[in-house]
């Protein structure tokens, strides 16, 4: 694959910048802003640049020019550099084929992955890099604390040396940043987007654009750079009222005010204070949608779709869904509120349509489109918050427990392009993983607290997994806290009651005073039984 060089048309000003795509086919893209109507973002004349910090595409922000447009990049195709293949026999089944697979990151969602990925048939071995002290100690993978995942290179490099048949890529920002790019013009088999497709997750104006062209159901919004103007909008719409940072911001770029005056405090914090840096050089004012949340998971060829079973997360930090959002405290798979006919809808109206919208720009997406979805309320259907491009974390531990095909040869389809021969089995039942978070989540926490009795924990029934999000081992050998969601309870049951109640047997077998958790995963689910306070 080679690479292209894209060109930013505004009103007749050109800015230039490099970018990489791993798709099959590379391409010259060029971003015209004749695509869209004139409500978009860009400022006339503003130079481009690739962000060195997060890897994501930023404006340099200049004085606010007369009119600003969006933009979806067009892509023209070109002969693609020779890649190495691995074949299979079957995309589910056993086959003769083995592969070393690199797992890159080191997450709970990463050693979820690690751990569905040993388990495959066709999985000679798993490394992980940088992974943590819990994915080596669990044997699920061989970590590899040493290898620099932001530089392309030295994964290359790495990959070259130990034989690596497979790579997936766990976490956003090494995918926006373009490593899947690197790797695939390197021949390397990698599961997940290009760059350029990886701007679904990296930008939300670019996926609200997309909604935009393609159709597709979402909130009603406006993206704006100017604070005043932000402003003025807000006052018209009134609250409550959702503020978006428009890049990656982990996890922490999303306000939903209840006033207008937090409103104001939100577009202030990211276009004058620049609290999420580059990311939030522009905003997006959403409106408040009432419902349920949910997350739809689906795995892309670039052509194709299959959807994963159904998750449900809980976003808030307190019991009932209360306080301040976070990265995640609690998942359940499956969720009653996809049902198979709110599914359906979800692939015809929301997934299909961005797949094919994708490869219609000229950006195929490879990897897992990971749908934020709210069903509303008032009209009982469901609308697209935001997308993700990688597992969500924690759903990502509820699935592949659950998972029981073999994930080495269905990401290798993905891979190929060939997921249109792959259906995917699931453990009957339900699958619950339960956060245990650093006091002090989502704010400022302690690091370095003494985790004890996780090998008991794990005993209390054969279903029960400690996935490791955040942790390290001090001198004496013990566990020891190192991120602010730091484990992921998980269990498997015959219904979710039954998996819930595991899941807190485990958690309350843990001794960990540094730490805290929900004690309500589940309650939409399961309203009438809340988990006994320990």
């Amino acid at each position: 694959m080679a690479s292209c060089t894209a060109q930013i048309h505004f009103l007749g000003l050109t800015g230039a910048g490099s970018f990489k795509l791993s798709n099959t086919n590379s391409c010259n893209c060029r971003f015209s802003a004749a695509l869209f109507s004139a409500s978009g973002d860009f400022s006339a004349g503003h130079p481009i640049s690739r962000s060195s910090g997060d890897g994501l595409l930023s404006v340099r922000r200049c004085s606010l020019a007369a009119r600003r447009f969006r933009a979806l990049p067009h892509c023209v195709a070109q002969k693609a550099d020779p890649s190495v293949s691995v074949h299979s026999q079957s995309s589910n089944g056993a086959s003769s084929e083995r592969v070393v697979v690199l797992v890159i990151g080191g997450g709970g969602r990463e050693h979820a992955l690690c751990y569905a990925l040993k388990r495959s048939p066709s999985c000679d071995a798993v490394l992980c890099a940088p992974g943590n002290a819990g994915i080596s100690s669990s044997g699920d993978a061989t970590c590899i604390p040493d290898l620099d995942i932001s530089e392309s290179a030295a994964v290359i490099s790495f990959c070259r040396e130990r034989g690596i048949g497979l790579v997936v890529v766990g976490p956003e920002a090494p995918l926006v940043s373009g490593l899947a790019n690197d790797l695939g013009k390197a021949g390397i088999p990698t599961f997940g987007p290009s760059s350029e497709a990886a701007a679904l997750e990296g930008s939300k104006n670019f996926m609200k654009s997309l909604c935009d062209k393609y159709d597709i159901p979402t909130a009603k919004y406006k993206t704006f750079v100017d604070t005043s103007e932000a402003k003025q909008y807000i006052k018209e719409q009134g609250a409550p009222i959702v503020i978006k940072a428009d890049g990656l911001a982990a996890g922490k770029g999303v306000t939903v005010a209840m006033t207008l005056e937090d409103a104001y405090e939100a577009v202030d914090s990211m276009l004058i204070k620049g609290v999420f840096g580059s990311a939030g050089c522009k905003v997006i004012v959403e409106e408040y949608l009432e419902g349920e949340e949910a997350s739809f998971f689906a795995l892309v060829d670039g052509e194709n779709a299959i959807a994963l079973e159904s998750a449900q997360d809980h976003k808030r930090v307190g019991d009932g869904d209360t306080g301040p959002n976070t990265g995640g405290m609690g998942a359940y798979s499956p969720a009653p509120v996809l049902t198979k006919e709110l599914q359906s809808i979800v692939m015809e109206s929301i997934i299909l349509p961005t797949v094919k919208g994708m490869a219609a720009e000229g950006c195929k997406f490879v990897g897992v489109l990971y749908a934020g979805l709210m069903i509303e309320k008032k009209s009982g259907l469901p609308k697209l918050i935001e997308y993700n491009v990688r597992f969500g974390d924690p759903e990502c531990q509820v699935l592949m427990v659950r998972l029981e095909s073999d994930l080495v040869q269905v990401l290798l389809a993905a891979c190929r392009g060939e997921l249109s021969d792959v259906t995917l089995d699931w453990s009957p039942g339900s699958a619950m993983v339960v956060v245990m978070a650093s006091n002090g989540y989502p704010g400022d926490y302690k690091k370095g607290s003494v985790i004890q009795n996780l090998e008991e924990a794990e005993l209390i029934a054969p279903s029960v997994k400690i996935f490791h999000a955040g942790t390290a081992t001090d001198s004496d050998g013990n566990f020891i806290a190192t991120g602010g969601r730091v484990l992921g309870v998980t269990a498997k049951g015959g219904d979710l009651e039954e998996a819930r109640d595991r899941a807190y047997q485990a958690v309350e077998a843990i001794n960990w005073p540094g730490g805290f958790y929900r004690r309500d995963i589940g309650w939409r689910a399961l309203p009438k039984k809340q988990t006994a306070a320990k």
